[in-house]
């Protein structure tokens, strides 16, 4: 019989990250879709890190910005009495991070494809930006919101390197269903291990095909541009 809590604390990261990742992701989308800062490149370059940068790297920096030792875990554990680093806070916030792109950058795509028309009729109705966005823009990009939100998700579930640096292997708190595989595999079970990581495959192709579902044929725009 194997363990469940590693399938629930997966399922809780994951939906949590993408809730939050949602808020942040739809504000930050908007402004890279259509401000016109000159030096834009670098926050789009900073957002789509994570999708070249090796996991365990991206999961080291941001140990080390997690612990009390240093500037920000310090003034987390000080101020907010919360430690990141081996916590489930701690691979929620890094999970964030490592999936930032996945919920950007198909959102900024569903932007900048809709026609200037729909911005300028609402302006021209007296429409503030705030109702503009909320009323009409987000309205119109329902498929590229579910894809960022199905994305992201999917991603969180499987990840592995960052949270094997971030938060380790401690059950109950940071031991996910990937960190369980690799448990499992080191200690020569490979009965859960097939198990946990069936339950995985399973779900993962169940994402692709929404995806796919959601909006044919998938555009790779949607993860590069």
């Amino acid at each position: 019989m194997i363990d469940l809590q590693p399938l629930w604390l997966t399922l809780k990261l994951a939906l949590l990250s993408s809730a939050i990742l949602l808020v942040i992701a739809i504000p930050l989308a908007y402004w890279l879709a259509y401000s016109r800062f000159r030096w834009k490149a670098i926050p789009q370059a900073l957002i789509s890190l994570p999708l070249v940068l090796p996991p365990t790297v991206l999961g080291f920096y941001l140990l080390l910005a997690f612990s009390p030792e240093n500037a920000f875990g310090h003034f987390m554990d000080r101020y907010f009495n919360t430690r990141l680093a081996f916590t489930f806070p701690g691979i929620v916030v890094a999970s964030v991070i490592y999936s930032l792109p996945f919920m950007v950058h198909p959102i900024r795509s569903g932007f900048r494809n809709l026609p200037s028309s729909l911005k300028e009729a609402a302006y021209t109705l007296g429409k503030s930006r705030f109702q503009t966005l909320v009323y009409v823009l987000l309205p119109n990009i329902r498929a590229s919101l579910l894809t960022g939100i199905v994305l992201s998700f999917a991603h969180t579930m499987g990840e592995f390197g960052v949270v094997l640096m971030v938060g380790g292997s401690i059950p109950g708190q940071t031991r996910v269903v990937s960190m369980a595989v690799y448990d499992e595999v080191q200690s020569l079970n490979y009965h859960n291990a097939n198990i946990y990581a069936g339950v995985l495959l399973v779900f993962s192709f169940c994402i692709l095909l929404t995806v796919y579902l959601i909006r044919p044929p998938f555009d790779n725009d949607n993860l590069t541009s």
